[in-house]
């Protein structure tokens, strides 16, 4: 009998730098970065083509990373990256705070100055 080990995939969490969206990227690699230390590169996306119901977040990635070969991000944007089984549905929570922005605390300069 031959036993199919599940095919896994890495699930990336991240803060996008132009929007400050928190998203998550489903991929097969992710290795170091040849960019330096403090970055990662992630190829091989995984899109859902075979679902009938269309979810337009994921459609945006997939028409957004469609030419793009590697990904490379920066560790320090990284929110989590997890490895998961094929059947892996995702986490919800019920008070997602992962939205949240965080306002300066320093006094408006004086006018006139």
């Amino acid at each position: 009998m031959v036993t199919r080990k599940e095919e896994t995939f890495y699930l990336i969490v991240y803060r996008n730098a132009k929007d400050t969206r928190v998203v998550t990227l489903k991929a097969k690699t992710v290795t170091d970065s040849s960019l330096g230390l403090s970055f990662i590169a992630i190829s091989d996306f995984v899109f859902d083509t075979q679902s009938i119901v269309i979810n337009p977040e994921e459609e945006d990635q997939r028409r957004h990373f469609e030419g793009v070969n590697t990904l490379h991000l920066s560790i320090y944007s990284i929110i989590s990256i997890e490895e998961v089984g094929a059947g892996h549905k995702g986490l919800k929570f019920k008070k997602d705070k992962s939205h949240l922005v965080v306002l300066s605390t320093d006094p408006a300069p004086p006018k006139g100055k």
